[in-house]
Protein backbone atom coordinates (compact mmCIF):
# COMPACT_ATOMS: atom_id res chain seq x y z
CA UNK A 1 0.00 0.00 0.00
CA UNK A 2 1.28 3.48 -0.86
CA UNK A 3 2.19 5.74 2.11
CA UNK A 4 0.07 8.51 0.61
CA UNK A 5 -2.92 6.23 1.10
CA UNK A 6 -1.93 5.41 4.65
CA UNK A 7 -1.94 9.16 5.38
CA UNK A 8 -4.80 10.73 3.38
CA UNK A 9 -3.85 14.29 2.53
CA UNK A 10 -6.07 16.93 1.00
CA UNK A 11 -4.09 20.08 0.13
CA UNK A 12 -5.88 23.16 1.42
CA UNK A 13 -7.00 25.81 -1.11
CA UNK A 14 -5.32 23.81 -3.85
CA UNK A 15 -7.32 25.28 -6.74
CA UNK A 16 -6.75 28.83 -5.48
CA UNK A 17 -3.02 28.26 -5.04
CA UNK A 18 -2.69 27.00 -8.61
CA UNK A 19 -4.71 29.93 -9.95
CA UNK A 20 -2.48 32.49 -8.27
CA UNK A 21 0.89 30.80 -8.78
CA UNK A 22 -0.03 29.85 -12.35
CA UNK A 23 2.83 27.31 -12.74
CA UNK A 24 4.29 27.17 -16.24
CA UNK A 25 6.55 24.88 -18.21
CA UNK A 26 10.25 25.42 -17.43
CA UNK A 27 9.35 27.38 -14.31
CA UNK A 28 11.23 26.97 -11.03
CA UNK A 29 9.12 26.80 -7.90
CA UNK A 30 9.39 26.38 -4.14
CA UNK A 31 7.18 24.37 -1.79
CA UNK A 32 8.61 25.49 1.53
CA UNK A 33 6.41 23.17 3.60
CA UNK A 34 6.15 19.93 1.66
CA UNK A 35 4.14 17.78 4.08
CA UNK A 36 2.58 14.81 2.31
CA UNK A 37 3.17 16.46 -1.07
CA UNK A 38 -0.35 17.44 -2.13
CA UNK A 39 0.46 20.99 -3.21
CA UNK A 40 3.78 19.89 -4.70
CA UNK A 41 2.06 17.28 -6.85
CA UNK A 42 -0.37 19.86 -8.22
CA UNK A 43 2.40 22.38 -8.98
CA UNK A 44 4.56 19.76 -10.68
CA UNK A 45 1.69 18.56 -12.86
CA UNK A 46 1.01 22.14 -13.94
CA UNK A 47 4.62 23.04 -14.83
CA UNK A 48 5.50 19.97 -16.92
CA UNK A 49 7.28 18.83 -18.97
CA UNK A 50 10.31 20.84 -17.85
CA UNK A 51 9.33 22.64 -14.64
CA UNK A 52 11.19 22.03 -11.37
CA UNK A 53 10.40 22.29 -7.69
CA UNK A 54 12.45 22.72 -4.51
CA UNK A 55 10.78 21.20 -1.44
CA UNK A 56 11.61 21.51 2.25
CA UNK A 57 10.37 19.68 5.31
CA UNK A 58 11.78 19.17 8.79
CA UNK A 59 9.78 15.98 9.24
CA UNK A 60 11.65 12.93 7.88
CA UNK A 61 8.50 10.81 7.87
CA UNK A 62 6.64 13.42 5.81
CA UNK A 63 9.53 13.54 3.36
CA UNK A 64 9.45 9.77 2.97
CA UNK A 65 5.73 9.81 2.25
CA UNK A 66 6.06 12.69 -0.22
CA UNK A 67 8.95 11.01 -2.05
CA UNK A 68 6.81 7.93 -2.60
CA UNK A 69 3.86 10.01 -3.71
CA UNK A 70 5.96 12.12 -6.10
CA UNK A 71 8.10 9.30 -7.45
CA UNK A 72 6.95 9.92 -11.02
CA UNK A 73 8.35 13.47 -10.80
CA UNK A 74 11.74 12.41 -9.38
CA UNK A 75 13.66 14.20 -12.17
CA UNK A 76 11.85 17.46 -11.48
CA UNK A 77 11.78 17.77 -7.70
CA UNK A 78 14.57 18.40 -5.19
CA UNK A 79 13.90 17.15 -1.64
CA UNK A 80 15.61 18.73 1.36
CA UNK A 81 15.35 17.71 5.01
CA UNK A 82 15.97 21.21 6.28
CA UNK A 83 14.24 24.42 7.23
CA UNK A 84 13.08 26.85 4.58
CA UNK A 85 15.24 29.41 6.37
CA UNK A 86 18.08 27.74 4.45
CA UNK A 87 16.65 28.74 1.08
CA UNK A 88 19.60 30.93 0.09
CA UNK A 89 22.10 28.13 0.73
CA UNK A 90 19.90 25.66 -1.16
CA UNK A 91 19.59 27.89 -4.22
CA UNK A 92 23.37 28.25 -4.32
CA UNK A 93 23.78 24.47 -4.11
CA UNK A 94 21.43 23.98 -7.05
CA UNK A 95 22.81 26.88 -9.05
CA UNK A 96 19.41 28.57 -9.23
CA UNK A 97 19.34 32.35 -9.50
CA UNK A 98 15.64 32.95 -8.87
CA UNK A 99 12.18 31.47 -8.39
CA UNK A 100 9.05 31.80 -10.52
CA UNK A 101 6.85 31.12 -7.53
CA UNK A 102 6.88 30.10 -3.86
CA UNK A 103 4.32 28.49 -1.57
CA UNK A 104 4.22 28.35 2.24
CA UNK A 105 1.53 26.23 3.94
CA UNK A 106 2.20 27.15 7.57
CA UNK A 107 1.62 25.43 10.89
CA UNK A 108 1.30 21.82 11.92
CA UNK A 109 -0.04 19.32 9.40
CA UNK A 110 -3.08 17.14 10.01
CA UNK A 111 -0.80 14.16 9.45
CA UNK A 112 1.37 15.21 12.41
CA UNK A 113 -1.62 15.90 14.63
CA UNK A 114 -3.07 12.48 13.86
CA UNK A 115 0.05 10.73 15.20
CA UNK A 116 -0.31 10.69 18.99
CA UNK A 117 3.40 9.90 19.45
CA UNK A 118 4.32 13.31 18.00
CA UNK A 119 2.64 15.06 20.92
CA UNK A 120 0.79 17.75 18.97
CA UNK A 121 -2.75 16.70 19.93
CA UNK A 122 -4.50 17.50 23.20
CA UNK A 123 -7.11 14.84 22.39
CA UNK A 124 -4.74 11.87 22.18
CA UNK A 125 -2.41 10.46 24.81
CA UNK A 126 1.17 11.02 23.75
CA UNK A 127 4.54 12.30 24.91
CA UNK A 128 5.10 16.04 25.25
CA UNK A 129 7.19 16.41 22.11
CA UNK A 130 5.76 18.80 19.45
CA UNK A 131 8.97 18.99 17.40
CA UNK A 132 8.67 19.29 13.63
CA UNK A 133 12.19 17.85 13.43
CA UNK A 134 12.66 15.05 15.96
CA UNK A 135 16.40 15.75 15.95
CA UNK A 136 15.87 19.21 17.44
CA UNK A 137 16.97 19.45 21.08
CA UNK A 138 14.05 21.44 22.55
CA UNK A 139 10.84 19.52 23.32
CA UNK A 140 7.48 20.53 24.75
CA UNK A 141 8.31 18.54 27.89
CA UNK A 142 11.28 20.81 28.58
CA UNK A 143 9.21 23.95 27.99
CA UNK A 144 6.37 22.81 30.23
CA UNK A 145 8.50 21.35 33.02
CA UNK A 146 11.53 23.62 33.13
CA UNK A 147 10.67 27.08 31.87
CA UNK A 148 9.95 29.77 34.47
CA UNK A 149 6.40 30.86 35.11
CA UNK A 150 7.10 34.28 33.58
CA UNK A 151 8.34 32.63 30.38
CA UNK A 152 5.25 30.44 30.19
CA UNK A 153 3.04 33.50 30.64
CA UNK A 154 4.93 35.22 27.83
CA UNK A 155 4.48 32.44 25.28
CA UNK A 156 0.84 31.85 26.26
CA UNK A 157 0.12 35.53 25.69
CA UNK A 158 2.30 36.13 22.63
CA UNK A 159 1.97 32.80 20.81
CA UNK A 160 -1.39 31.57 22.06
CA UNK A 161 -3.24 34.84 22.67
CA UNK A 162 -4.52 33.03 25.75
CA UNK A 163 -6.75 35.22 28.00
CA UNK A 164 -6.06 33.02 31.04
CA UNK A 165 -2.28 32.99 30.54
CA UNK A 166 -1.44 33.86 34.16
CA UNK A 167 -3.75 31.24 35.66
CA UNK A 168 -2.64 28.50 33.25
CA UNK A 169 1.08 29.20 33.78
CA UNK A 170 0.57 29.15 37.53
CA UNK A 171 -1.38 25.88 37.31
CA UNK A 172 1.29 24.29 35.12
CA UNK A 173 4.07 25.19 37.56
CA UNK A 174 2.04 23.82 40.47
CA UNK A 175 1.28 20.52 38.73
CA UNK A 176 4.77 19.68 37.45
CA UNK A 177 6.16 17.34 36.26
CA UNK A 178 4.18 16.56 33.12
CA UNK A 179 4.85 13.55 30.90
CA UNK A 180 1.89 13.36 28.51
CA UNK A 181 -0.29 15.59 26.38
CA UNK A 182 -3.45 14.58 28.23
CA UNK A 183 -1.92 15.62 31.56
CA UNK A 184 -1.27 19.10 30.20
CA UNK A 185 -4.69 19.36 28.56
CA UNK A 186 -6.40 18.30 31.82
CA UNK A 187 -4.68 21.07 33.80
CA UNK A 188 -5.82 23.66 31.26
CA UNK A 189 -9.35 22.24 31.45
CA UNK A 190 -9.25 22.65 35.23
CA UNK A 191 -8.40 26.33 34.85
CA UNK A 192 -11.43 26.66 32.58
CA UNK A 193 -13.54 24.59 35.02
CA UNK A 194 -14.39 22.22 32.19
CA UNK A 195 -16.15 24.93 30.19
CA UNK A 196 -15.91 24.59 26.40
CA UNK A 197 -16.38 27.36 23.89
CA UNK A 198 -16.06 27.22 20.11
CA UNK A 199 -12.61 25.71 20.53
CA UNK A 200 -11.17 23.29 23.06
CA UNK A 201 -9.73 25.18 26.07
CA UNK A 202 -6.29 23.61 25.51
CA UNK A 203 -6.06 24.77 21.89
CA UNK A 204 -4.25 28.04 22.59
CA UNK A 205 -1.89 26.51 25.17
CA UNK A 206 -0.81 23.72 22.81
CA UNK A 207 -0.39 26.23 19.98
CA UNK A 208 1.80 28.44 22.18
CA UNK A 209 4.03 25.60 23.35
CA UNK A 210 4.37 24.20 19.82
CA UNK A 211 5.32 27.60 18.41
CA UNK A 212 7.91 28.09 21.15
CA UNK A 213 9.40 24.62 20.56
CA UNK A 214 9.77 25.24 16.83
CA UNK A 215 10.45 29.02 16.96
CA UNK A 216 7.79 29.35 14.28
CA UNK A 217 7.22 33.09 13.95
CA UNK A 218 10.93 33.81 13.64
CA UNK A 219 11.42 31.17 10.97
CA UNK A 220 8.36 32.39 9.04
CA UNK A 221 9.77 35.93 8.93
CA UNK A 222 13.10 34.69 7.60
CA UNK A 223 11.53 32.26 5.14
CA UNK A 224 9.03 34.54 3.44
CA UNK A 225 11.55 37.36 3.17
CA UNK A 226 14.14 35.07 1.59
CA UNK A 227 11.60 33.70 -0.88
CA UNK A 228 10.29 37.16 -1.79
CA UNK A 229 13.84 38.41 -2.35
CA UNK A 230 14.53 35.52 -4.71
CA UNK A 231 11.44 35.87 -6.89
CA UNK A 232 11.88 36.73 -10.54
CA UNK A 233 10.12 39.83 -11.85
CA UNK A 234 6.38 39.08 -11.73
CA UNK A 235 7.07 35.91 -9.74
CA UNK A 236 4.55 35.21 -6.99
CA UNK A 237 4.63 34.18 -3.34
CA UNK A 238 1.58 32.50 -1.79
CA UNK A 239 1.23 31.94 1.96
CA UNK A 240 -1.48 29.90 3.69
CA UNK A 241 -1.87 30.57 7.42
CA UNK A 242 -4.18 29.02 9.99
CA UNK A 243 -4.27 31.46 12.88
CA UNK A 244 -4.21 35.20 13.44
CA UNK A 245 -0.55 35.49 14.46
CA UNK A 246 0.70 33.95 11.22
CA UNK A 247 -1.79 35.84 9.08
CA UNK A 248 -0.94 39.17 10.75
CA UNK A 249 2.77 38.59 10.17
CA UNK A 250 2.24 37.80 6.47
CA UNK A 251 -0.15 40.72 6.00
CA UNK A 252 2.28 43.18 7.58
CA UNK A 253 5.22 41.89 5.53
CA UNK A 254 3.28 42.18 2.27
CA UNK A 255 2.03 45.63 3.24
CA UNK A 256 5.51 46.89 4.08
CA UNK A 257 7.07 45.50 0.91
CA UNK A 258 4.34 47.04 -1.25
CA UNK A 259 5.16 50.59 -0.09
CA UNK A 260 7.96 52.89 -1.15
CA UNK A 261 8.31 54.67 2.18
CA UNK A 262 8.05 52.93 5.55
CA UNK A 263 9.04 55.90 7.72
CA UNK A 264 6.83 56.49 10.78
CA UNK A 265 3.92 58.93 10.25
CA UNK A 266 5.58 61.61 12.36
CA UNK A 267 8.59 61.71 10.02
CA UNK A 268 8.01 64.80 7.77
CA UNK A 269 10.22 63.60 4.92
CA UNK A 270 11.30 60.14 3.83
CA UNK A 271 14.71 59.09 5.11
CA UNK A 272 14.34 55.30 4.88
CA UNK A 273 15.03 54.97 1.14
CA UNK A 274 12.78 51.93 1.02
CA UNK A 275 11.38 50.94 -2.38
CA UNK A 276 8.37 48.71 -2.97
CA UNK A 277 9.29 45.22 -4.16
CA UNK A 278 5.89 43.50 -4.06
CA UNK A 279 2.38 44.11 -5.34
CA UNK A 280 -0.30 42.59 -3.13
CA UNK A 281 -2.75 40.55 -5.20
CA UNK A 282 -5.16 39.66 -2.38
CA UNK A 283 -6.53 42.76 -0.62
CA UNK A 284 -8.38 40.37 1.67
CA UNK A 285 -7.30 36.80 2.39
CA UNK A 286 -8.74 34.10 0.16
CA UNK A 287 -10.88 31.66 2.14
CA UNK A 288 -12.01 28.12 1.43
CA UNK A 289 -15.37 27.59 -0.23
CA UNK A 290 -18.21 25.88 1.62
CA UNK A 291 -17.77 22.87 -0.66
CA UNK A 292 -14.10 22.53 0.32
CA UNK A 293 -14.88 22.93 4.01
CA UNK A 294 -17.36 20.04 3.79
CA UNK A 295 -14.67 17.81 2.27
CA UNK A 296 -11.79 19.11 4.39
CA UNK A 297 -12.86 20.75 7.69
CA UNK A 298 -9.26 21.86 8.35
CA UNK A 299 -9.63 24.38 5.52
CA UNK A 300 -12.17 26.37 7.54
CA UNK A 301 -9.45 28.40 9.25
CA UNK A 302 -7.12 28.68 6.24
CA UNK A 303 -6.27 32.11 4.84
CA UNK A 304 -4.34 32.58 1.61
CA UNK A 305 -2.43 35.78 0.82
CA UNK A 306 -0.51 36.32 -2.41
CA UNK A 307 1.93 38.96 -3.64
CA UNK A 308 3.80 39.48 -6.91
CA UNK A 309 7.34 40.72 -7.44
CA UNK A 310 7.42 44.16 -9.04
CA UNK A 311 9.29 44.11 -12.32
Amino acid sequence: MQPALLYPHVPVLNREVLTYLNPKNKGRYLDATLGAGGHAEAILKACQPDGELISFDLDKEALSIAKERLNSFSDHIHFFHRSYTQLEQTLRELGWDALDGALFDLGVSSMQVDEAIRGFSFLKEGPLDMRFDIASPLTAQEVVNQWKEADLISILQNYGEEPKAYAIARAICAARPFHTTIQLADVVMQVYHGQRGKIHPATRTFQAVRMAVNDELHTIKIGIRSAANRLKDEGRIAVISFHSLEDRLVKEFFRQESRDCICPPEQPTCICGHKATLKVLTKKPVLASEDEIKINPRSRSAKLRVAQKIG
